[in-house]
């Protein structure tokens, strides 16, 4: 808390950081996609999630039954459409077209997420957000593609799949900005995987995919569900309490960058001369825009 000021110190650097957290995600997640069906990971994530915030359970519905019922629908959109839809959506979209076009719809994000923000939120974008928007939205897309001069969109059913998910999680972010105003962090942790079980239970006997996993995937599903999982999303909620909803979003581009660290690192994976410039521009952006909320007296935000 700033004394002299009254007000949460700004935290974008924290949301970077469990966004990097989501970026063990593909280490720990390809050995399970090899194995199972996504669904299947998809519901087991969150049930091994529920089992370890059960003991907290009970208060964070005694503060979804005292919220308003904007707050409360912002919940349900949080926890069934950010949590489970949309990440059954952007896999659908890579089953039913080409491995491109989910990446490349994908980078909309941030612009949903910003006119979400204005719309619901009146976050008011000023100038000097886009120094920092435009530079990391096009690292993100160098980061993307060996040839990003080369890419192309096809399939109509994947591009609605994959902007239905990019849509979603945009929502999430800034619904998770309105909650975050008016209950703990941990509540809203708590609900978001509690409402997502049952819409992951239902995704999963919708695409009719196994509910037992065997014994040899306990291991990674217990580490994807806390690292990435319970983990990153503690943090994200902490950090989103004290970051507006357009700053955040761009914060979150940390995802791919540590992503495509650990696969160069751990997986074998190889980078483009044109990936390594985008990861720069994609760490640098994001870092000068931590420090330009850290030092200036006007926010690239304005709340009001």
């Amino acid at each position: 808390m700033n004394s002299s000021s009254g007000t949460v110190a700004d935290r974008t650097w924290l949301v970077a950081c469990a966004a990097a957290l989501w970026g063990t995600d593909g280490l720990l997640r390809q050995p399970l996609a090899e194995a199972l069906p996504a669904a299947s990971v998809v519901f087991w994530e969150h049930l091994i999630i529920v089992l370890l915030v059960l003991p907290f359970l009970p208060r964070a519905l005694r503060a979804f039954a005292a919220c308003s019922w904007r707050e409360r629908l912002a919940l349900v959109v949080i926890g069934a459409g950010a949590s489970a839809v949309a990440t059954a959506l952007f896999t659908a979209s890579f089953a039913v077209g080409d491995a491109i076009t989910p990446l490349v719809l994908q980078k909309l994000q941030p612009l949903f997420a910003v006119l979400a923000a204005y719309w619901l939120l009146a976050e008011r974008i000023r100038a000097t957000y886009w120094f920092f928007a435009v530079p990391a939205l096009i690292g993100a897309w160098l980061l993307s593609f060996p040839n990003p001069l080369s890419v192309q969109v096809t399939a109509a059913q994947s591009a609605f799949f994959a902007l239905g998910a990019a849509v979603l999680w945009a929502a999430g972010t800034v619904l998770g900005r309105l909650v975050s105003a008016s209950m703990s962090p941990r509540d809203v942790t708590v609900l978001r995987f509690s409402i997502g079980l049952p819409a992951a239970a239902v995704v999963l006997l919708w695409q009719g995919d196994p509910v037992l996993v065997g014994w040899d995937n306990a291991l990674g599903l217990v580490l994807l569900a806390v690292v990435p999982g319970l983990l990153g999303l503690s943090l994200y909620y902490v950090g989103l309490r004290a970051t507006p909803a357009s700053r955040a979003t761009l914060a979150e581009l940390a995802f791919p960058a540590t992503a495509a660290l650990i696969g160069v690192g751990l997986l074998g994976v190889e980078l483009s001369l044109t990936q390594w410039i985008g990861f720069l521009v994609v760490v640098g952006s994001i870092t000068g825009l931590g420090w330009h909320e850290k030092v200036r007296s006007k926010p690239v935000v304005a709340l009001h």
